[in-house]
């Protein structure tokens, strides 16, 4: 299993197709998280650039989803910093996007794991289903929560 967690260490624009001001900012936040970020959280931490609505923001995420930079985590109603946001035109390189979620200190890692992207591909063909977009989210305690 390959994994990643998001600290923010590299900057996520410096990877990222031709963005607008608003869509470099908002990813910079997300890449300095350390965990997932609500948009109304990232709206109060960009109003100091201008930002006043969050519709702004939405448009962002957006757009920055669209090009497969970041993330939405669903159970958390949150955005996230891809790990590895390698993209051909419009999206990963890799299939699904999966997250390990600690429900005590919020930490959300990104991993890969190629028996999971065959088992799932196996089923959508088998079954004649053709995704569009598929998340795993593991919700728990991560090792450092568990122990403690």
């Amino acid at each position: 299993m390959t994994g990643h967690t998001h600290s923010g260490t590299a900057s996520a624009a410096a990877r990222a197709p031709k963005l607008t001001r608003n869509q470099s900012l908002v990813l910079e936040s997300l890449a300095k998280a350390e965990f997932p970020l609500s948009a109304y959280t990232i709206l109060d931490q960009l109003r100091e650039e201008g930002f006043r609505a969050p519709l702004q923001v939405y448009r962002a995420l957006d757009k920055l989803l669209e090009y497969g930079l970041i993330h939405r985590l669903e159970s958390l109603n949150a955005f996230i910093a891809c790990a590895h946001p390698h993209h051909q035109e419009h999206g990963h390189l890799h299939g699904i996007a999966a997250f390990a979620i600690c429900d005590k200190c919020g930490l959300a890692s990104e991993f890969t794991e190629p028996e999971i992207e065959d088992c799932v591909q196996h089923w959508t063909q088998k079954n004649h289903f053709h995704p569009t977009k598929t998340t795993l989210e593991i919700r728990g305690l991560c090792a450092s929560c568990a122990h403690n």
